[in-house]
């Protein structure tokens, strides 16, 4: 893979691939935060502005994307608050030379205020619905969370590439392998829990929040963005990202995200022995994650205390902590 991603990806090239769908930009663009892909607000000769997302090579197949496209699509036909990618030319994926890319609507919106009861439980309530329609059917193309993927494979990766100091590797291995075997445990505990369709990555940043115009209920509370992560998985990886706090705090949190969960889902008990080990293995595949994208000149910039001693001081702590949380009774919302 190259080690210059994107290296196509210029101001003309953009204009051009919007322009071939059938678009008609005015020549503005404004670059999003993001590092995964790039994505663009383009400004039209006509009518509101839009959204254009550049895939990054080699993450994901064309199938795996247009899996998530139909996802959200599916969601969004059934209206719940989903931002779908646009159907232009008869297609939601497009390509333009070496490019793969979709246009969005643009949505509006301030950041949620998850330390609100209602606000967690507004959430709750949507999310529930869109784990009612991402039980309907598995995906096909796109992976299952699991131990494997977004543990050990980022613990390959870094130990296969030598990016710890060395006075510090046999410290953090060793301390990686400690938390997944935690991990396993926890996943034992729990036993069989189903897996379904889930947005995979439902944090703060991507849920915009609209405030009520008294026009359309639909159109108030949260609006639920990039399903890039979306994937196969238990239900209590799209609400773990909720909580925060001491555990006194996480347990209120999360009996008002049940409160508006459960009015559109079930919610199997077993899963919440999964929520330390789900941030365990979030931790772990962080690390890996800014690891293979080092080449990724967007990364130096963005990261510069990646790969230094006390970035791995810091993780080899946290992990600690997360081992000591994996052996706690399970939180509870009652």
């Amino acid at each position: 893979m190259t080690t210059r991603p994107f290296a196509t990806l210029t101001p003309d090239s953009i204009l051009d691939a919007i322009e071939a769908v059938g678009l008609c930009p005015d020549g503005r663009l404004l670059a999003l935060n993001s590092y995964e892909n790039r994505v663009y607000q383009l400004y039209l000769e006509e009518g509101a502005p839009l959204v254009a997302k550049f895939y990054r090579a080699g993450r994901w197949s064309d199938a795996a994307i247009l899996e998530e496209h139909a996802f959200s699509t599916e969601l969004a036909g059934r209206e719940l608050p989903v931002v779908a990618p646009l159907r232009l030319a008869g297609q939601t994926l497009h390509h333009q030379d070496d490019l793969r890319f979709a246009v969005f609507p643009r949505q509006g919106g301030r950041a949620p205020e998850f330390d609100s009861g209602q606000t967690l439980e507004w959430m709750g309530r949507f999310i529930g619905r869109i784990h009612a329609v991402g039980a309907l059917k598995p995906f096909a193309e796109r992976p299952e969370i699991s131990v494997q993927s977004i543990g050990e494979a980022p613990r390959d990766f870094l130990q296969d590439g030598g990016f710890l100091p060395p006075e510090l590797a046999d410290v953090y291995f060793g301390i990686v392998d400690q938390a997944l075997a935690g991990v396993r445990y926890c996943f034992d505990r729990a036993g069989q829990v189903a897996t379904l369709r889930l947005h995979g990555d439902c944090h703060a940043g991507n849920v915009l929040w609209v405030e009520d115009d008294g026009r359309n209920e639909n159109a108030s509370g949260p609006f639920f963005v990039d399903f890039d992560d979306a994937r196969m998985g238990p239900a209590i990886q799209d609400l773990w990202m909720l909580l925060s706090g001491e555990r006194a705090d996480q347990a209120r949190q999360l009996a008002d995200v049940l409160a508006g969960y459960e009015d559109f889902y079930a919610f199997d008990p077993r899963e919440l022995h999964l929520i330390e080990a789900l941030r365990t293995l979030r931790l772990i595949h962080y690390a890996g994650w800014l690891a293979r994208r080092w080449d990724d000149p967007a990364f130096p910039a963005a990261f510069p205390w990646f790969n230094t001693q006390r970035y791995w001081q810091d993780r080899i702590l946290e992990l600690r902590e997360q081992i000591a949380l994996m052996d706690e009774p399970p939180l509870w919302s009652n």
